[in-house]
């Protein structure tokens, strides 16, 4: 059975041209990386129990710590990862209520996992360290390869709402 997640791709238009909000991993791993580093703030569900919309809400309260804009919202599609792990995109404008990056107090959730590897000692990492407002192509360098995809959608989007 595939694992479900699901996520937010805010946006917002700066001098005419689409930004999305997106997300640095956060973890030993992902420290001092950049390309293919960043998300889009999402996570698992269970599609029996919830709503794709509502776990992208949800997840993007539990991994920045603030709401997720009102919406309205919009399906961007979903897109399966390699590992088979499919992942449900939704955009909405965020521009009028996250003007900046810095300008909202994000409190970024955590987890828990063993570190050092094998040390058999564990410790707590952010979820995400940090997000910005970026432009599509150094989104498209930045995301995970399985999240590009979404940025081609939201284009798309975009055009047809006459962006």
């Amino acid at each position: 059975m595939p694992v479900h997640s699901a996520g937010l791709l805010l946006y917002r238009l700066a001098d005419g041209e689409p930004e999305v909000l997106i997300a640095h991993m956060g973890g030993p791993y992902w420290a001092g990386k950049e390309a293919g580093a960043w998300s889009i703030p999402k996570g698992e569900y269970d599609p029996d129990a919830e709503s794709a919309l509502d776990a992208a809400q949800r997840e993007f309260r539990e991994e920045l710590g603030v709401d997720p804009p009102e919406g309205p919202y919009a399906e961007l599609g979903t897109y399966p990862y390699s590992s088979g792990k499919r992942v449900t995109v939704f955009v909405a404008d965020g521009g009028a209520s996250a003007a900046s990056a810095s300008d909202v107090a994000f409190t970024f959730g955590e987890f828990e996992m063993q570190w050092p590897p094998r040390s058999g000692a564990t410790a707590r990492f952010p979820e995400v360290d940090r997000v910005e407002w970026v432009g599509l192509s150094l989104a498209a360098d930045r995301l995970v390869k399985g999240q590009r995809p979404a940025l081609e959608a939201l284009a798309t989007h975009l055009r047809g709402a006459g962006a």
